[in-house]
C-alpha cells in the first residue's frame, strides 16, 4: 500500500476539495500514454494532462534538455538582459508561426498571454494615436484563462462572479453552439456562420467601431465543453475586423501545437489573425510557460513611437522567458518536427471521428462534435443535478476502467496526447462506452422528495 499523503494544506484550483479528499486520486508517474496512480496502476491519458502534453509524457529529449540546462543556468532575467535559450525559443516559435507573426513576447501560462495581448492591443492604439479604441469584445462561454483581463472577456460565469467588476468596456458576441441544426457533426457545423455578422451588426453599431481595441476568440472553445466554429464563422469575423480597424486575436492555449493537426489553428482555418497566444503544448508542459505571437509591424509600431533608449511596452514577468522553459520549448519544437506529429495528428484524425461517432445512440448522450483531436461528447443531465452524470463517468472510468477523461458541465471533452495509436483510441471510447451502458436511470429528485 502507498504512504498515506497529508491533503489538508493544499488547496486544490477548480475542484471539490471536499470531495476530492475524501478519496483522492493521485498521480505519481508518467510515461508515454499513460499515468501510474499512487497504488501503481496504468491510467491511459485520454487529456494530454490538462490538454497540453502533445508530444506524451516524459519524452526524453524535453526531459533531457530541462536537465542539461538546469545544471548550466537555473535562472537570467531578462528585464535589460537575455539567455541565449530565450532568443532561441523565440526563433523556433516564429519559424512555425502563420506569416507575419514573428515577433514573441513570452510570460507563464495562458492566462498571463491572454493578459499580455489584450494590454498589446490597448496600448498598440494608444500609441499610434487612436486612443478612443478600449473597448474588448470576447464571446459567451468562451475562456481565456483566470487573470482580471482573461475573466472579463470570457464567457463563463462562474470564473468571475464572486470577484466584483472585472474590466470596464467589455462586451461580448454570442457562442455558436447550436445542437438544434448541428447535433453530430462531424467536424465544422454547417449552419452559424451568421452569427459573427453580430460583430458589425450589433456590437460595432451599438458601440461605434472607432471605440473597439479587439476581438478575442478561441478557434474551438476548448474548456466549456468544446464548440467549433460553424464554416465560414472565423473568415467572416476576420473580414469584418479588418473592415473596421479592430486587431483579431487567436487564442490559441489549446488549439495550438497539432491538436487540428497543423501547427496552429489558424494555419487549419486559413485565417490569420493580429495575435496569437500559446502556451500548454509550448513547452508539451514539461515547464510552465506561455506566449504571444505578435505581427511584425504592431511591434514595430511600439519600437518607432518611443524615444531612443527608452522602454517601448511597460510590462513583463520576471519569469518571462525562464532557462528551463526556454530549454524546454526548444525541444518541444524539435520534437514535434522530428517526430512529425502533426501530420501525425492530421492522419488519426479520421480513426478518433469514427470512434468519437460510435457513441451515438449510447444512453444519454446527447451529442457529438470533433474536429482534428479533439472531441465534446454532450449527455443529458440528471435531472436536478447538473454536472452529476459526466462527474460519474468521469470516476468510474479512472477507477474502474484505467482510463483518464476531463468534464466540464455534462459534456466530456477529451484532447489525447498526439502519439495515441488506433487500439489506445479503443480503449478511450470504449471506456467510456462501456460506462454510459451500464448506467442506471436516476430518479428525478422532485419525484424522490415527494
Amino acid at each position: 500500500m502507498p504512504n498515506p499523503i497529508n491533503t489538508e494544506h493544499f488547496w486544490m484550483p477548480f475542484t471539490a476539495n471536499r470531495q476530492y479528499k475524501a478519496k483522492p486520486r493521485l498521480l505519481a508517474g508518467a510515461s508515454g500514454m499513460h499515468y501510474t496512480t499512487d497504488d501503481g496502476r496504468k491510467i491511459l491519458d485520454g487529456t494530454a494532462g490538462l490538454w497540453c502534453v502533445n508530444a506524451g509524457h516524459c519524452h526524453p529529449k524535453i526531459t533531457a534538455a530541462i536537465q542539461q540546462q538546469a545544471g548550466t543556468m537555473d535562472f537570467a532575467p531578462t528585464f535589460q538582459m537575455g539567455h541565449p535559450k530565450v532568443f532561441e525559443a523565440a526563433t523556433a516559435l516564429a519559424s512555425i508561426a502563420p506569416e507575419g507573426l514573428n515577433r514573441v513576447f513570452f510570460c507563464n501560462d495562458g492566462s498571463e498571454a491572454v493578459d499580455t495581448a489584450l494590454k498589446i492591443a490597448l496600448a498598440y492604439h494608444r500609441v499610434r494615436g487612436d486612443g478612443l479604441r478600449t473597448r474588448l469584445v470576447g464571446r459567451e462561454r468562451g475562456y481565456h484563462g483566470v487573470g482580471f483581463g482573461g475573466i472579463a472577456v470570457g464567457g463563463i460565469a462562474g470564473n468571475r462572479k464572486h470577484f466584483g467588476p472585472a474590466l470596464p468596456g467589455v462586451d461580448h458576441l454570442r457562442h455558436p453552439l447550436d445542437i438544434g441544426r448541428n447535433a453530430f457533426s462531424k467536424g465544422l457545423p454547417e449552419h452559424g456562420a451568421e452569427l459573427a455578422d453580430e460583430l458589425e451588426q450589433r456590437i460595432v453599431t451599438l458601440h461605434d467601431p472607432s471605440t473597439i481595441a479587439a476581438v478575442i476568440v478561441e478557434p474551438i472553445q476548448g474548456s466549456t465543453g468544446v464548440i467549433l466554429p460553424p464554416k465560414g464563422y472565423l473568415q467572416k469575423l476576420r473580414t469584418i475586423c479588418d473592415k473596421y480597424g479592430i486587431l483579431l486575436i487567436f487564442d490559441e492555449v489549446i488549439t495550438g501545437f497539432g491538436r487540428l493537426g497543423t501547427s496552429f489553428a489558424a494555419d487549419f482555418f486559413g485565417v490569420v489573425p493580429d495575435m496569437i497566444t500559446c502556451a500548454k503544448g509550448l513547452t508539451n508542459a514539461a515547464v510552465p510557460m506561455g506566449a504571444v505571437l505578435v505581427r511584425q509591424d504592431i511591434h514595430d509600431t511600439f519600437m518607432q513611437a518611443a524615444p531612443e533608449n527608452a522602454i517601448e511596452f511597460f510590462h513583463g514577468y520576471t519569469y518571462s522567458g525562464h532557462p528551463l522553459a526556454a530549454a524546454a520549448c526548444v525541444a518541444a519544437m524539435d520534437v514535434y518536427k522530428e517526430e512529425g506529429l502533426f501530420d501525425r495528428a492530421a492522419s488519426m484524425s479520421p480513426y478518433f471521428e469514427q470512434a468519437a461517432h460510435s457513441l451515438k445512440g449510447l444512453p444519454y448522450v446527447k451529442d457529438v462534435r470533433n474536429l482534428g483531436m479533439v472531441c465534446g461528447i454532450e449527455l443529458e443531465s440528471v435531472p436536478g443535478k447538473p454536472t452529476a452524470r459526466a462527474f460519474d463517468v468521469f470516476l468510474k472510468c479512472f477507477w474502474e476502467k484505467g482510463v483518464l477523461i476531463r468534464t466540464t458541465n455534462d459534456i466530456i471533452a477529451l484532447s489525447p496526447p498526439l502519439i495515441i495509436d488506433k487500439p489506445q483510441i479503443d480503449q478511450l471510447f470504449g471506456a467510456i462506452a462501456d460506462v454510459l451502458k451500464a448506467e442506471k436511470p436516476v430518479p428525478d429528485v422532485k419525484t424522490v422528495a415527494a
